[in-house]
């Protein structure tokens, strides 16, 4: 069975819906921000495709004739129930903000700081995705992705957040019990992490590759659970001394040396472009990147990697 409503545009009806509900060609051309004209034209354009009149054309005003009114009744009510369903899928996404992050960067910065947020925004939940999959955003409900690498990624728009930087980090009584005084030491110790970072951290801290350790017995596919394992003083690890600023400052961590080397990658806050003045993410980017400028070792660590806080990636 064929569709009557294919040979019908939608707009015609919409403007039929209009112009019907308000008895006026110059208020429903108002309303829909288009000329009179146009309104005139839409509605005779539908009344030829019906072959009949909706329309009584007086001078100063219109009145519905019978078939009219009979749709009108439908359009109208079809339209009120779509408008409500409209404004509710729209207030059900406004009212949620979905993010997709890197674990060790939400449980070790974002969670402790997103409380401050919601106090800010009580109109907004937010839930935290920590799954690995690379998201393309809006498919999949996320609305922003907090993501490491160089900041290019198709189809997004991307602002610097905070630099990759690491340093090692062990238990106090590691560093006690290995007696690090100079870099060099750490031949002595079990190496937690990349060997490449490694290799990079010892040559930045001026150690030939004579002098240095063993390559590391233990990597990990995230960076949480390396300094998990000097936390449980199982060796030492490099870290960022940006996410486990607080393990340092109260004392689980220490960092035997300051030399900290940044890497060319760092942490991003993505968005599709389309979508950058969406209230809810224009909200989180500015309070997200607004808290990163506030916090001293994620600036410090940007001074460092040649790099500003917000910075438009590409």
């Amino acid at each position: 069975m064929i569709d009557i409503l294919a040979r019908i545009p939608t707009d015609a009806l919409r403007v039929f819906e209009t112009a019907a509900r308000l008895l006026s060609f110059t208020r429903a051309a108002e309303a829909l921000g288009m000329s009179q004209a146009a309104v005139s034209w839409r509605i005779r354009d539908l009344e030829q495709r019906l072959d009949r009149p909706l329309f009584v054309r007086g001078t100063r005003q219109v009145s519905l004739t019978p078939e009219g009114e009979r749709l009108a009744t439908a359009a109208i009510e079809a339209m009120t129930l779509l408008r409500r369903a409209v404004a509710d899928v729209v207030e059900a996404d406004q009212g949620v903000l979905a993010i997709t992050t890197l674990q060790t960067l939400a449980t070790q910065w974002l969670a402790t700081r997103l409380g401050s947020f919601q106090l800010d925004n009580p109109d907004l939940a937010v839930r935290v995705d920590t799954s690995p999959t690379l998201s393309m955003l809006g498919a999949d409900g996320l609305d922003v992705a907090l993501r490491f690498g160089s900041g290019q990624w198709a189809g997004l728009e991307s602002r610097f957040l905070m630099p990759a930087v690491f340093t090692p980090l062990c238990s106090p009584a590691m560093r006690d019990r290995l007696d690090l005084q100079t870099p060099a030491d750490l031949k002595r110790a079990h190496l937690v992490g990349e060997p490449r970072e490694w290799a990079a951290w010892f040559a930045a801290a001026e150690v030939s590759p004579a002098d240095t350790a063993p390559p590391p017995r233990l990597t990990a596919d995230n960076q949480a659970m390396e300094v998990a394992a000097a936390l449980g003083d199982q060796g030492v690890a490099l870290g960022s001394p940006i996410l486990y600023a607080r393990e340092i400052e109260r004392g689980l961590l220490v960092r035997p040396f300051e030399q900290t080397v940044a890497l060319a990658e760092g942490y991003w806050i993505c968005y599709p472009p389309a979508r950058r003045l969406t209230p809810k993410i224009a909200r989180f980017r500015d309070w997200l990147l607004d808290t990163a400028r506030a916090d001293p070792a994620v600036v410090a660590g940007a001074r460092l990697a040649g790099r500003e806080v917000g910075q438009v990636g590409g």
